[in-house]
């Protein structure tokens, strides 16, 4: 009997500990809205014509519209993403009430798009890249707001992400994000040069060109020392290729906003893969902003490509 108090004692201290960091994890990782009742004025006055420009900086189409047609604005979503932690899919950003962000108010979506978290108040998984997205205006989420109140409403809802057990658990994003997102964070870093401030605004938020050319680690999380110096492509299917200038340092700006408008490279060559739809977008943008990302690719700091 006395052997088996001190088991005892030690037990409910061992459970009192667990109950203890349960109730740490659980408020340390509860989603957090960035935007404030006072910031709401900025997202009602949307211009639905500034956001087509957005729309197509973002590359909104590329991932929500639905597979299998041609029209790039029916975003019933559906799109099966492959990763390491299992296959994501995008979701239906429609306006339709039921099946889309039709229900949503424009708060909804800056929630969505600033912090990456729900209108339910859940987190969303970072393969939605609002950690590029935190650093975007607030008067620009309101005029892309806007634009997608005008597109077409579609029914259907995207198939449930089938992931790995552990990465089924929302709440756990929590843990993620406060290790590798930082909200209202941007790498945007004013110089004065309106067209390289404009380039940097479009690369490192709207077009979240980081996302893609990057080397992530373990945890899914960029590494700072492959920053736009490629990786292999997040659905294992190739490599990202490298566009500091080490890679690409021989091409001039205006190479790069030649490619960023028809695909054509300075070695004779296209684009392909995933880069063709993103050709497909920033076509659509005037010159002006295709001129602004060449500026600012070629001011990124080269470093070398990370092996695969």
């Amino acid at each position: 009997m006395g052997s088996a108090r001190p088991f005892a004692r030690i037990l409910i201290l061992l459970s009192v500990a667990a109950v203890f960091a349960f109730a740490i994890i659980w408020a340390v990782t509860k989603p957090v809205s960035p935007v404030a009742a006072g910031d709401y004025h900025l997202l009602r006055k949307g211009d639905p014509e500034k956001g087509k420009l957005l729309f197509a900086a973002g590359d909104c189409a590329s991932c929500h519209a639905t597979p299998g047609q041609d029209d790039r604005l029916r975003l019933g979503g559906g799109l099966a993403l492959a990763s390491t932690f299992g296959t994501f899919r995008a979701p239906n950003i429609s306006p339709d009430p039921i099946d889309g962000v039709g229900a949503w108010s424009s708060a909804d979506f800056a929630n969505a798009m600033l912090g990456g978290v729900s209108p339910h108040n859940e987190h969303y998984y970072p393969v939605f890249p609002y950690t590029s997205f935190t650093g975007m205006r607030l008067a620009d989420i309101g005029d892309l707001w806007a634009y997608l109140k005008t597109l077409p409403a579609v029914s259907g809802r995207a198939p449930p992400h089938d992931l790995f057990a552990l990465f089924r658990v929302r709440r756990l994003i929590g843990l993620w994000k406060l290790l590798f997102f930082h909200q209202n964070f941007s790498e945007v870093h004013t110089t004065g040069d309106a067209a390289l401030d404009r380039g940097s605004y479009l690369v490192e938020t709207v077009g979240h060109c980081a996302e893609c050319h990057s080397s992530r680690n373990l945890f899914g999380a960029i590494k700072p020392s492959t920053r736009f110096a490629g990786g292999p492509d997040p659905e294992n299917t190739g490599f990202i290729p490298n566009i500091t200038p080490s890679r690409i340092g021989t091409w001039s700006e205006e190479d790069i906003a030649e490619m960023l408008k028809t695909g054509n490279t300075p070695d004779h060559g296209r684009v392909g893969s995933s880069m063709a739809d993103v050709v497909a977008n920033t076509a659509l943008l005037p010159q002006s902003d295709r001129e602004a990302i060449a500026r600012y690719v070629k001011s990124l700091p080269p470093r070398p490509t990370p092996h695969p």
